[in-house]
């Protein structure tokens, strides 16, 4: 049975299949990082173990897990002493993300991204609005099957100048879409670049489940 644990384990299973075992979260400074790494989950995926989830009432797609600075090696910077406030406004990511994961995503990511708590959901904010979602991962009320360049050829098509390599897929149990990720670099306006050590799928297919 297709089962993640608990919605804090969703957290920490999307996280550990984005980066390959031999590397871990490493002492960090903020602003001190090469990308970030953005991470669109998939919603239905999640909800199908766990109905009962307050973002699954929404019936959605693609939510934003994270856009977490990461290291070129592989590693990620996380838990940073800084000295920007925390945040006081989420609002501008309140229907992208869930709700209950904000105070782990600043805590643990965005306190190394160098921006104050505002400015960095706010950031958030502007780089998922500058994805555009293919039309068929939109609300799909049918599962199917996809290759990985498949699905990458979709992001492509709708996003001139993102390139394969500037885009990772993670799966579920091997089988089921989780996440589809995006390297962007550094700065006010964040844009793709190649991932560096990022844990991606390039063979055989996988099965999308449907919006419920």
């Amino acid at each position: 049975m297709r089962v993640l644990t608990t919605t804090c384990c969703f957290l920490i299973v999307t996280m550990a299949a984005a980066i390959s075992p031999a590397h871990a979260q490493q002492p960090g400074q903020p602003g001190q990082f090469d990308f970030y790494l953005l991470t669109l989950s998939w919603s239905p995926e999640f909800c199908h173990g766990h109905p009962g989830a307050p973002e699954c009432s929404q019936h959605r797609g693609f939510m934003v897990h994270g856009l977490w600075p990461q290291f070129n090696n592989g590693a990620w910077p996380a838990d940073c002493q800084t000295t920007q406030p925390a945040p006081t406004d989420t609002s501008p990511v309140a229907n992208i993300m869930p709700q209950d994961i904000l105070p782990h995503e600043w805590e643990k990511h965005g306190t190394c991204s160098g921006l104050s708590g505002n400015d960095y959901f706010a950031l958030i904010r502007k780089v998922f609005d500058s994805i555009q979602i293919p039309s068929q991962f939109a609300a799909p009320t049918r599962s199917f099957t996809i290759r990985p360049a498949a699905l990458k050829d979709a992001f492509e098509k709708s996003n001139p100048g993102l390139a394969d390599q500037d885009v990772a897929i993670q799966l579920n149990s091997g089988r089921y879409l989780n996440a589809v990720e995006f390297c962007l670099n550094k700065g006010s306006n964040p844009t793709p670049m190649p991932c560096a050590n990022v844990k991606d799928v390039h063979g055989g297919t996988f099965i999308v489940p449907p919006v419920r």
